[in-house]
């Protein structure tokens, strides 16, 4: 051969990927040429002093990835193109100045393209009363290792699932939770498994709303819900919260037909306001009257601290009229994407077609882990523990912020979930506020953005469920000292 080949026999590089590796960079580089003949494995074998099986094995993955070819009686060549070669793209000429596009959009396409970015940015701060977040530092990932461990030995979660509904045993864990801990009336093929509440949300838009059509809205309200209803071209209609929730009354007054109602009865959000029991019955009985039919969002129903839990809206009425959803991300992480929809019976049969439609099926690993991580009473008993963690922060945030601002602030929804909403009594804009605390190390989230009538200002969502008592009895502090020159 007319180019060298150095070997290194002791090096932790194999023979055959060294000589693979040498007769790779010599056809890359040139020393090589397109259909150049190469020695015959025993010839190069002898040249080398080594194994002919060692040459056999590197001409093979040459081979195998196209580097090398061979002609029937003739010997082994260099291929004229090489893999390389293909991978390379040309290069495009640019023009001076960028094409309009031609590309036309959907009616649906059009109406993202209008709307705001869906992800609210959060504050980077020592210090962040951010909201979504459990406290991750707690929750037991020890047993759901070793859940996730006992599935990963078979096989079973590996091809597609046969029901587009969800894993069974999981919708049956969820129905017996349901049952007994929010009295919702439901049996497993009622349930369908989500990708999270965002899919159930969006899924129920696209089945159940032409354009055109209204929706009642809490006003303030869930925001992401908001954006997915009015992607699909609905009219929102805003309904007023106040302290016992939704004003249903406000619905006898509407002229036009209310296709949906969109409600969070168990813990509103965000102002932690709780639909009184004669609301909801109010709310069941006009939407029997009228057709309409309510979407039930209780998201973090699980985390209540004073008085007893009302039941859901869902197991108040005959279950006709109401699509009752919740998620696992809130009690257990956020990376969990499984949430899941208690649907009437006349629904399940489309909205399992549009779920096969939408991604066939959600995650099969993860829902058999929450399965037994259900049966098994693991998520009792870490919702137990955490009430009581949650609890504690609640009350360590509430106290400060009566200690430090008195009168001067209002605290609405103290009682239930993972956050609650304050409002500030300033003659600071809520951007402004919201920069002071940041010199402060302390990240706050304006309400504002939930408003569809459009809110005063001064209120935030605090969520205390990821932050210690010291940090959150810190930041109230920084606050109060930054604040001080502005009169709050």
């Amino acid at each position: 051969m007319e180019f060298a080949i150095a070997l290194t026999p002791h090096s932790s590089t194999s023979l055959h990927r060294q000589l693979y590796d040498a007769l790779r960079q010599a056809i890359l580089t040139g020393r090589l040429a397109p259909q150049q003949r190469l020695p015959s494995t025993r010839a190069l074998a002898k040249a080398l002093s080594i194994a002919r099986s060692t040459v056999t094995q590197s001409y093979e993955q040459l081979l195998s990835e196209g580097y090398l070819q061979t002609v029937v009686g003739s010997g082994t060549y260099v291929c004229d193109q090489l893999p390389d070669d293909l991978l390379r793209s040309q290069s495009v000429p640019t023009a001076s100045k960028p094409a309009p596009t031609s590309i036309q959009l959907s009616s649906y396409g059009a109406s993202l393209a209008d709307l705001a970015h869906p992800a609210t940015a959060e504050p980077a701060a020592e210090i962040s009363f951010r909201y979504g977040r459990p406290a991750l530092d707690q929750f037991p990932l020890e047993q759901w290792r070793k859940l996730l461990s006992l599935h990963c030995r078979h096989h079973d979660w590996l091809d597609y699932a046969a029901d587009p509904m969800g894993y069974g045993p999981l919708r049956s864990a969820i129905a017996h939770y349901l049952s007994q801990a929010r009295a919702v009336h439901c049996n497993p093929e009622q349930i369908l498994i989500t990708n999270g509440t965002q899919q159930a949300i969006y899924l129920t838009a696209r089945l159940l709303l032409e354009p055109g059509e209204r929706v009642a809205f809490e006003d303030p309200g869930y925001l992401s819900a908001r954006r997915i209803f009015e992607s699909q071209g609905a009219r929102l209609l805003p309904i007023t919260v106040d302290g016992a929730g939704f004003q249903v009354s406000h619905l006898e007054e509407v002229s036009e037909a209310v296709r949906l109602v969109y409600v969070t009865p168990s813990h509103q959000f965000p102002t932690g306001a709780v639909l009184s029991l004669a609301r909801r019955l109010a709310l069941l009985a006009w939407a029997e009257r009228t057709g309409s039919l309510i979407v039930e969002d209780d998201y973090d129903s699980e985390y209540r601290y004073e008085g007893r839990p009302i039941p859901a809206l869902q197991g108040l009425g005959l279950g006709q009229s109401v699509l009752y959803m919740g998620t696992f991300s809130k009690v257990l992480f956020p990376a969990l994407r499984i949430g899941y929809i208690v649907l009437p019976l006349a629904l399940v049969e489309v909205f399992s077609r549009a779920k096969w439609l939408a991604d066939r099926q959600t995650p099969a690993l993860e829902q058999a882990v929450l399965a037994d991580f259900i049966a098994e009473g693991h998520l009792e008993r870490h919702i137990r523990r955490m009430r009581s963690r949650y609890d504690q922060r609640r009350q360590t945030l509430v106290a400060a912020l009566k200690e430090v601002f008195c009168d001067r602030v209002t605290i609405l929804g103290e009682n239930a979930g993972l956050h609650l909403m304050v409002r500030f009594q300033t003659e600071l804009q809520d951007a402004e506020l919201i920069a002071r605390a940041a010199q402060a190390g302390v990240g706050l989230i304006s309400a504002q953005s939930h408003y569809l009538a459009g809110g005063e200002g001064h209120e935030f969502i605090f969520s205390y469920s990821e932050l210690s008592e010291e940090k959150i009895q810190t930041g109230i502090e920084r606050i109060a000292y930054f604040l001080k020159p502005a009169r709050l």
